[in-house]
């Protein structure tokens, strides 16, 4: 499809129209990047407590909250990506 009567480029009028159909996609994809980072260092600071010899009724939960949140900002982001 061709810009209507504009002076905007096709590449820019394309690249406008993908925005519009999805608002703040790229901002999206970064807040899970950032969430899923975190998540990941949750993981490995639970992981060596574990190993340390905490207990693992204190450990455990938090571990599973924190593989829970990197398991949801991969799938997130997976869904977000396979959109485009």
């Amino acid at each position: 499809m061709s810009p209507p009567n504009t002076k905007l480029s096709p590449e820019k009028y394309a690249r406008l129209k993908a925005e519009a159909e999805a608002p703040y996609r790229g901002l999206r994809k970064f807040a899970y990047l950032g969430l899923g980072a975190s998540g990941m260092i949750g993981v490995f600071i639970f992981s060596l407590r574990l190993m340390a010899g905490y207990p693992p009724t204190e450990i455990v939960p938090n571990l599973a909250l924190q593989l829970g949140v990197v398991v949801l900002m991969i799938g997130l982001f997976r869904w977000e990506s396979d959109k485009d």
